[in-house]
């Protein structure tokens, strides 16, 4: 794979940054969203945070999988928890998500590297 995704993080971090000064209100409200989506409740945060990384792998979208496995990590996941995640983004996604798991796998295997 080609992608580094802890530097994609860091790049669309400083992006989302200038969007929320051009777009404030905006960007308060999903900020708003997430916190409240990301409280912990009946499912604890890793948990949370494995769900985003599900659906971030079959939507397909690069910077979620940058996010949410960072996330992920941070929240207390192993790499075998991931393994899980991503075979039922398979399942639910087919082949493309199959793609974007191995994307996933590697954006974990990444942030665990710069951690440790």
């Amino acid at each position: 794979m080609s992608k580094n995704f802890p530097q994609m993080a860091t790049g669309l971090t400083r992006a989302i940054a200038t969007m929320r000064k051009g777009i404030p209100e905006t960007m308060e409200g999903f900020s708003t969203m997430a916190r409240a989506a990301t409280a912990p409740g009946a499912l604890d945060l890793k948990t949370k945070e494995l769900l985003a990384t599900a659906i971030a792998i079959a939507v397909r979208c690069d910077g979620c999988i940058a996010f949410h496995v960072k996330a992920v990590i941070k929240a207390g996941a192993n790499r075998e928890e991931l393994l899980e995640t991503i075979a039922m983004a398979i399942y639910m996604g087919g082949g493309p998500s199959m793609v974007y798991g191995a994307e996933a796998l590697e954006a974990f295997d990444q942030f665990s590297a710069a951690e440790g």
